[in-house]
């Protein structure tokens, strides 16, 4: 089965510059930088690590064929990731349990009796619910369809038996689960005693046995005991999309879909990328597909609560990339479930009214900002707290609780200290006699295994490898603590708290053309997996004082080069306090992202500096 559709290139602005994938190769001079000598280097902020180093040097090809080559792509593999087409998606069929799950829900459907989709808070698990009930909405408008979503402090995350008593007393008779149900052994049990069918689809860690499944009717998930599934890091939304998929074509009693249902579709992929970039999955294979052909369709989607959303973040008609899509659409979407109800993120991403959808957005914004004050409280609160108990320097991750704490702003607040410190990070609301909160990981630490190694002094806890949730007891949070940071330091050895920075290629400043970067640029979208291209520029000067941007001066402008030669303008964001160690004529290798800045309709490279070495450091 493949979603045979007709879309338009995606980025159709740039598809004429961006098209071409050759060009003639620019040596890089010996000795600039040597690649061998690279391994192990140490940046004044990260630790490089060259990915391929053999694509570094001269005779590598062009610039975005040894960046693809880095990344193991070459020939047909490299033409197919720089033109992901809809067609490389994978027949949903093959995702365990999608057969039994959708004829049950059809038949629900056509029999009218109530069925409930039942999400998570974060903006996967909404889009997720926006996905399915569009899709049960339009195959039989007139069919009972609930939606709930569980309440972020009160309730927490996950299917709980107390909500499905209360779907059942509204004579709900199928429960679908999306981004959420995996580990609901209770719940499920719970169901069945309601005479509820319950259909799980998720995406979280599943049991390591298919006897630690749910006792369900179907558990939709791609990496499941069992599954032969060809791809596993689908997101939660991404899983969702793929039962409506099915549900589509078993609806149509055949794979080739009337136009109707594959608008809707390629419609409801601008909410599968949100939920992809938001939920930070790999985006590599189908989530690739996914989310270039999905950010394509966000800017004139024909669901008016999402323009109304990219109105608010004042992207009105622009092409959202996934930049955008996970740092200007998705926290105003997650306000909603950090300091309200997420019921109302959802509402905005399947409500018809447009004055209503632009009266969400709105709302939206305010707590949007709110959650931003209340998250740089959090943020330095907790930065100073760990400061103090030396988990900064000496440990090798950061475990706090504090009572004043939000519950629902504590997971970003976390994200923000592993930026700033590189260790895997706990922060906890404590009340009423429990610990409850989040926790963000760094590469090659698996949260959810460090928590399932701790799990004796829990209540509760879920997720993945790089986020997760947890609850416990507060008497047993000193002996949780000790237990994680010891769990943290024997995984965790002193060099793998320095941050690493994959470097793709090495580069002459001729080489970064516009042409070249352009190109550089059908990479997109950027994101873990697959982030932007990091270049480094050997054997450079500073060619000038640096300038102070912004404000504060809290970021830098400088201008490297070799003397003689021409200069190329680099910006350096937050590395203000660092001025004083990249003095006029300094001498460094530097890593940079290429990237195209257009002032008064002139285009030009002016790479963002992430770090520098100094030559013979």
């Amino acid at each position: 089965m493949r979603l045979s559709l007709t879309m338009p290139p995606p980025y159709a602005g740039t598809h004429r510059m961006v098209a071409r994938t050759h060009s003639p190769a620019h040596p890089v001079a010996p000795g600039v930088f040597d690649p061998g000598a690279g391994a192990g280097v140490r940046g004044m902020t990260c630790r490089w690590v060259l990915a391929g180093a053999e694509h570094h040097g001269a005779g590598g090809g062009s610039l975005v064929e040894r960046v693809l080559g880095a990344r193991g792509l070459t020939g047909a593999s490299a033409a197919a990731f720089l033109d992901p087409r809809l067609s490389q998606l994978h027949d949903p069929s093959l995702l365990p349990d999608i057969e039994p799950a959708a004829q049950r829900i059809l038949a629900a459907l056509d029999a009218r009796e109530p069925v409930a989709i039942y999400g998570d808070y974060d903006v996967d698990g909404v889009t997720a619910a926006a996905i399915l009930w569009r899709t049960l909405a339009f195959l039989r408008p007139e069919a009972p369809v609930h939606t709930y979503i569980p309440h972020r402090v009160e309730e927490g995350y996950g299917v709980s038996s107390a909500a499905l008593g209360e779907l059942a007393e509204r004579g709900v008779r199928v429960v679908v689960t999306v981004d959420c149900g995996i580990t609901a052994i209770e719940p499920a049990l719970r169901a069945r005693a309601l005479g509820m069918d319950l259909i799980v689809t998720d995406h979280h860690q599943p049991p390591a046995e298919a006897s630690g499944l749910p006792d369900a009717l179907a558990c939709v998930h791609p990496r499941r005991p069992g599954s032969a599934y060809p791809f596993g890091e689908l997101s939660g939304a991404g899983v969702a999309y793929k039962l409506a998929w099915r549900l589509a074509t078993l609806a149509h009693g055949s794979p080739r879909l009337g136009a109707q249902a594959r608008t809707l579709l390629v419609d409801l992929l601008a909410l599968a990328a949100l939920g992809a970039v938001a939920d930070v999955v790999p985006l590599v294979g189908e989530n690739r597909v996914i989310v270039r052909h999905g950010l394509a369709r966000v800017a004139d989607s024909p669901f008016v609560g999402l323009r109304a959303l990219t109105e608010a973040a004042r992207l009105g008609g622009a092409r959202v990339s996934a930049w955008d899509a996970g740092f200007r659409l998705a926290p105003r979407l997650n306000a909603s479930g950090r300091m309200a109800h997420a019921a109302e993120a959802l509402e905005l991403l399947i409500t018809p009214d447009q004055a209503r959808a632009g009266a969400i957005a709105q709302a939206m914004e305010a707590r949007n900002q709110d959650r931003r004050s209340t998250e740089r409280a959090i943020t330095e609160r907790a930065a100073e707290m760990a400061a103090h108990a030396g988990m900064t320097t000496d440990g090798s991750a950061i475990v706090l609780a504090h009572p004043d704490w939000h519950p629902g702003v504590v997971g970003i607040a976390c994200s923000r200290l592993v930026d700033r410190f590189y260790r895997p990070t706990l922060l906890l609301c404590q009340r009423d006699n429990q610990c409850h909160g989040s926790g963000r990981s760094i590469d090659g630490f698996d949260l959810h295994a460090a928590l399932d190694a701790c799990s004796r002094h829990l209540i509760s806890f879920g997720g993945h490898q790089m986020a997760a949730g947890l609850r416990l007891r507060s008497d047993r949070l000193a002996d949780f603590t000790a237990e994680f940071l010891g769990h943290a330091a024997r995984a965790l050895p002193a060099e793998r708290l320095v941050k690493p920075l994959r470097i793709d290629a090495a580069a002459t400043i001729p080489e970064l053309t516009t042409d070249a970067v352009a190109r550089l640029m059908q990479l997109e979208p950027f994101g873990r997996g697959n982030p932007a291209p990091t270049i480094v520029l050997g054997g450079l000067r500073v060619l000038g004082p640096p300038r102070p941007l912004g404000p504060r001066g809290d970021h830098l402008a400088l201008l490297l080069g070799q003397p003689g030669g021409r200069g190329l303008r680099c910006v350096a964001w937050g590395w203000g306090p660092r001025i004083g160690h990249l003095p006029e004529g300094m001498a460094l290798d530097a890593a940079v992202r290429p990237r195209i800045s257009t002032y008064s309709g002139r285009s030009q490279v002016e790479p963002e500096l992430i770090d520098a070495r100094p030559v013979g450091r």
